[in-house]
């Protein structure tokens, strides 16, 4: 059976913002790496849409953990990435490559995803792309 996580990460490859959304709960609390929480699709969708504008990015070896009742999940991969354009307080963007590990923390409800937590070490990605 495929898990609601790799059905999101699948539309995450191919760019596919409006399937990621359809594995989400109409109240998604998105945790952002290093920064606050995003509630709802509308404030995902937007999150998405910046992303888009400013990185290229592929995940691969991709690990999905799910607990025994299928409430909790995580994700280990590796971020393949291009910083495309200058994100606020970041180092300027000339379309520099990036690799790092990242992981991601997920709650599921009725079958959606309601919580997705991210984290990747920043520092590591400031190093690459400076």
């Amino acid at each position: 059976m495929t898990s609601i996580i790799e059905h999101y990460f699948d539309a995450f490859n191919i760019g596919d913002t409006e399937g990621m959304l359809a594995c989400l709960s109409d109240d998604i609390a998105h945790h952002v790496n290093e920064g606050g929480v995003r509630h709802g699709k509308d404030m995902f969708r937007d999150f998405c849409a910046h992303m888009e504008e400013s990185y290229r990015e592929e995940l691969s070896e991709m690990v999905i953990f799910m607990s025994s009742d299928g409430k909790r999940g995580a994700a280990e991969y590796v971020v393949s990435g291009t910083y495309l354009k200058t994100d606020d307080g970041l180092p300027e963007a000339d379309g520099q490559t990036y690799k790092l590990p990242a992981g991601s923390f997920f709650t599921i409800e009725d079958g959606l995803i309601t919580r997705i937590t991210t984290y990747y070490n920043l520092s590591d990605w400031r190093n690459q792309v400076s």
